[in-house]
């Protein structure tokens, strides 16, 4: 616990002033020849970002399966090492399964590698990375970590519209509410302690709504959602940018389908681009699940969504990342402190406002 203070404390006083390195060229399409609803998706997200075909990786394992089993992984793990190159930062899983690899989520065995140290048996904690909140540009070179997102759905239709939302997303500085959901789940609730400083800490550069609710509804500009419940209500009531993130601490959001709470994927079939969940029983560690007020501040500095979510999550060994992974809604910004600890954007010297790439970012 210690460890996740301090690193905490450290997100209030460090300034990000890179821009994302994650890109079309850096980030590889891990495809699984085996499953043609894979290779489809990987053909879509190809097409969609301008993907070069050498970052794109055939592997070979059984379609369909929810979970890969420790053996069967490292079998996989073998084959991708002796394909990728090390120019590669960055991983897009072109399948809607399997979301599990043994006791870890399969977005965290792709870029960690499989370890039982960021597994744990009944309530404890487990490994967490250098990654979390740091200001690096290129996480493999820096700290041997490719970030992993999975593109899944409810539907393959579905995975289609989410590409689609991630590549609307750039550049586009929308008008948007952050809103933070302080709930009456109280075993679910444990991020609330936060919201009421993260709302002072984005006075001045993004609205937040820090709500006392089990549920929004009827919202036509959410971009961030954050809140803890085992279901919730209207998900599909809402008006989500596009870019948006959600996603609500529960234990088993991320078992993608038939689970007895609520997918994740629900999220991602209502509108949103990316979302979090855990696979297997992480209890309610604050240090398992994305830090809000480290999401939006790297998310609004210009970090595509790839780097912004993982880099918000200390320990993320049991959860799983959904969603396009270079949508990028405030790329080219800087998001900078001023003198009195208040958040500002550094000044745009913009040559014109006409192409997406130099628009506002206020």
């Amino acid at each position: 616990m210690k460890f996740y203070i301090c690193f905490i404390i450290a997100f209030w006083v460090l300034v990000s002033s890179v821009n994302a390195e994650i890109n079309n060229q850096t980030l590889a399409v891990l495809v699984n020849i085996n499953d043609p609803e894979s290779v489809e998706i990987a053909q879509y997200y190809q097409r969609a970002r301008l993907i070069p075909e050498r970052n794109i990786i055939y592997l070979s394992f059984k379609p369909g399966l929810n979970a890969l089993t420790e053996n069967e992984f490292k079998v996989i793990q073998a084959d991708l090492n002796k394909k990728v190159n090390s120019n590669i930062q960055g991983y897009a899983l072109a399948w809607r399964k399997p979301w599990r690899v043994g006791c870890m989520s399969i977005t965290s065995a792709f870029s960690l590698g499989f370890s039982r140290e960021y597994c744990a048996d009944e309530c404890r904690t487990t490994k967490a990375i250098k990654y979390f909140n740091s200001q690096s540009r290129q996480p493999y070179t820096d700290f041997k970590i490719r970030p992993s997102m999975m593109l899944s759905a409810g539907s393959l239709e579905s995975v289609k519209a989410l590409i689609d939302r991630g590549v609307a997303a750039d550049y586009s500085r929308p008008d948007a509410t952050a809103y933070l959901l302080s709930t009456s789940d109280k075993h679910r609730n444990v991020r609330a302690i936060n919201f009421s400083k993260i709302k002072k800490l984005f006075k001045y550069v993004f609205k937040v709504e820090a709500i006392k609710a089990d549920a929004i509804k009827n919202k036509k500009d959410v971009l961030f959602y954050f809140t803890g419940r085992q279901k919730v209500k209207w998900v599909d009531k809402n008006h989500y940018v596009a870019g948006a993130i959600a996603d609500h601490l529960t234990s088993a959001g991320g078992y993608l389908f038939n689970s007895g709470q609520m997918s994740v994927l629900k999220w991602i079939d209502a509108g949103i681009t990316g979302t979090y969940g855990t696979v297997v029983e992480p209890c309610s560690f604050r240090q398992k699940f994305p830090s809000p007020e480290i999401a939006m501040y790297k998310y609004l500095s210009g970090n595509a969504l790839l780097e912004a979510y993982w880099k918000s999550v200390l320990m993320p060994g049991q959860g799983v990342f959904i969603g396009e992974p270079l949508a990028n809604p405030y790329k080219a910004c800087i998001l900078g402190v001023d003198r009195f600890n208040r958040f500002h954007y550094l000044k745009n010297n913009a040559v014109n406002y006409v192409e997406r790439k130099y628009k506002s970012c206020k």
